[in-house]
């Protein structure tokens, strides 16, 4: 018995008609991984991930490579790959000095990242969360003078491995600091993956009411405890169109052994389709690109949906 390879479509009324996927196996997934994967490799997943027809494909982080050993050939990677015309190739900047070097390998957009709780702002950023704006002003600046797009993640949304669960008005106040220091969107990072479609409801329903435009807000659920395509679509029907997932599934969360890493976006894509909602993504081309990525990894992607249709040849 073969396996279906698209969805029945059924749409609603109440749901975007278009939703941007914003890539981030290349970097969220791919530093994650303890093997060190070659350049040529990541420079080939990168485009074949933007053959697919994902418009934004988050390339790599300009961090220190003693930091995250995995994306020490960011400037060898931004060199190599093949920039097709209407693709974003974002990348991930720590302070002022990652994005000097993001500039200088002609990066066009960046990203920070930014903490919603105080511990983790402390065991990731080494600054209290009340300081981490100090850090991050200055790069916004520059970045904004520069004519660069800003993206402003913040992690740990919805729960947190010490603090437990996070006040959405703690959520609120960072995002608006972000926004004000003139980052161009927000990305709502449940970083441990235990958020319900209830507190995605309240917390997008918060920053709109506290003045946030819903299209300045994107969403980034990891799937720890199975909850980030139910999350994605409570998301969905509150405006949001901006999602992110990751090729395979790929990536992990350190503070949960059992996290299985971001939403897969082969499985955000066959939901999407069969919702009516348009995402300019080729499937086969994704799954195929998931499948060649495993064979380098030696182990079969976490996507359900990419596992279900398996390999076309």
């Amino acid at each position: 018995m073969s396996a279906m390879r698209a969805p029945s479509q059924v749409s609603r009324d109440d749901l975007p008609k278009r939703v941007t996927i914003w890539e981030v196996g290349a970097r969220d997934g791919l530093q994650n991984e303890k093997t060190v994967i070659d350049t040529a490799t990541k420079i080939e997943f990168i485009d074949r991930l933007a053959v697919s027809g994902l418009s934004i494909v988050e390339a790599t982080s300009f961090v220190r490579p003693d930091r995250i050993p995995q994306l020490a050939d960011a400037n060898e990677v931004m060199a190599g790959i093949n920039r097709r015309p209407g693709v974003r190739y974002p990348v991930l900047v720590p302070n002022a000095r990652g994005l000097e070097n993001a500039i200088a390998a002609d990066s066009k957009e960046v990203a920070v990242f930014a903490s919603a709780t105080d511990t983790f702002a402390q065991r990731n950023l080494g600054r209290p969360m009340a300081e981490q704006m100090a850090m991050f002003e200055p790069t916004i600046r520059a970045a904004r003078e520069h004519g660069l797009p800003v993206r402003g993640y913040v992690s740990m949304c919805f729960g947190d491995p010490w603090e437990g669960f996070v006040e959405p008005g703690q959520v609120i106040d960072v995002c608006g600091e972000l926004l004000a220091a003139g980052c161009t969107e927000i990305s709502l990072g449940d970083t441990i993956g235990v958020a319900t479609p209830g507190q995605v409801h309240q917390l997008i329903d918060g920053l709109v009411a506290s003045g946030v435009a819903v299209d300045l807000i994107g969403v980034h659920f990891h799937d720890t405890y199975g909850q980030a395509l139910s999350n994605t679509l409570s998301a969905l029907e509150r405006g949001v169109t901006t999602v992110d997932s990751s090729a395979g599934g790929l990536g992990g969360c350190p503070y949960a052994e059992s996290a299985t890493g971001n939403l897969a976006t082969e499985d955000l894509v066959w939901m999407l389709q069969g919702l009516g909602i348009e995402s300019g993504v080729d499937l086969d081309e994704l799954v195929d690109t998931s499948w060649w990525l495993a064979d380098h990894l030696g182990r079969a992607p976490v996507s359900r949906v990419a596992q279900a249709m398996g390999r076309r040849s």
